[in-house]
């Protein structure tokens, strides 16, 4: 099969041919239509974690299932599928109470532990596959599709998490992003009363207030907390949600709280920052963390679009051999939305 391949930290793809993967017991191959191209695998491609090479990344995957294993007996030949992000255990406390994000035995990721996306087919345990619902045109718009198990089912989780209500003034840092186009996409299903987005980038803006924003603060120009008070008469916001996670957008998110506010921290490669403890105090105000989505979120996530709830934004759609420039246009954060690979 073709596949772009990683061959050492922060170096360009090589386009291979390699072996096709050929399922051991309890494993599965699909066939790929189509791959997301998000921050989270960028990370992987310039190095910001830790991967033994060569690998194949990529996980937000539109598959069709070719070959199955001895014992994959959940799946048959011809499903259509997306892929679970994270390789978890099944069995220990967390897994079996449906919060597998905090896995015990936790096995890592999808195209870093194990290779991922970027090719033509993808071998993964079977339980990593997750059955696309009836509704859902997966041959027609793979990308959109591949994308739902990350890009949408994230925000699905954080809109629960921090129990945001039609009462509730949200902001979203780094909204013009591909998980906060989404985030945005989700506060407005949620009927949250005032939607605010926050990114440097100000030509992001209207791909923000077509997904859901009524309002936008460009980071740029400084005193975003600021901002944030005037927008909201000066009672500060009810949900701050960071996809951005510096010390600066978390200690501005915390500024801006109004009382009983929450602040949901998602940039996993963020900083340390201050909070003042009488304000925790006098405000009650929440800090969480959120990681992912559930199996049971991706497929809530994936019904909801079946259902017409909403659609992912894929803003930039190109070919496998293409994978590094779309990466390099990542890097910039040149990216409005989600990109994503297409095969051919």
């Amino acid at each position: 099969m073709i596949a772009m391949v990683l061959k050492a930290k922060n170096t360009p793809f090589v386009l291979e041919t390699v072996p096709d993967p050929v399922p051991g017991p309890g494993e599965a191959v699909a066939r790929v239509l189509a791959c997301g191209a998000g921050l989270t695998i960028h990370h992987t491609r310039v190095g910001r974690v830790a991967v033994n090479y060569p690998r194949i990344i990529g996980h937000e995957i539109t598959g069709e299932i070719v070959a199955l294993g001895q014992g994959a007996t959940e799946l048959k030949t011809g499903d259509a599928v997306t892929a679970y992000f994270y390789l978890t255990c099944g069995r220990c406390h967390w897994c079996r109470v449906n919060r597998e994000t905090l896995c015990d035995d936790f096995g890592g990721y999808v195209g870093r532990e194990v290779d991922g996306g970027y090719a033509e087919y993808i071998k993964l345990p079977a339980k990593n596959f997750i059955k696309l619902p009836p509704g859902l045109d997966w041959r027609k718009q793979p990308a959109e599709i591949g994308v739902i198990c990350d890009a949408i089912a994230t925000p699905v989780k954080v809109i629960r998490k921090a129990r945001v209500t039609p009462n509730d003034a949200v902001v979203v840092f780094g909204a013009g992003g591909g998980l906060g186009v989404h985030m945005l996409m989700l506060a407005r299903w949620a009927r949250a009363r005032k939607v605010i987005a926050v990114d440097v980038m100000a030509s992001k803006f209207e791909t923000c207030l077509k997904a859901g924003a009524d309002a936008t603060v460009d980071a740029s120009d400084g005193r975003v907390a600021e901002q944030l008070m005037e927008l909201t008469g000066g009672k500060g916001v009810d949900v701050a949600i960071d996809f951005v996670c510096t010390r600066g957008t978390l200690e501005a998110a915390f500024t801006a709280l109004g009382k009983g506010g929450r602040l949901v921290a998602l940039g996993g490669h963020g900083q340390p920052f201050q909070v003042q403890p009488a304000q925790l105090l006098r405000k009650e105000i929440e800090v969480l963390g959120s990681r992912y989505a559930t199996r049971q979120e991706v497929l809530d996530s994936l019904d909801l679009v079946a259902r017409g709830e909403f659609f992912p934004i894929v803003t930039e759609k190109v070919a496998l051999e293409q994978a590094e420039a779309i990466h390099q246009r990542i890097e910039k954060g040149l990216i409005t939305g989600r990109a994503a690979i297409v095969m051919s």
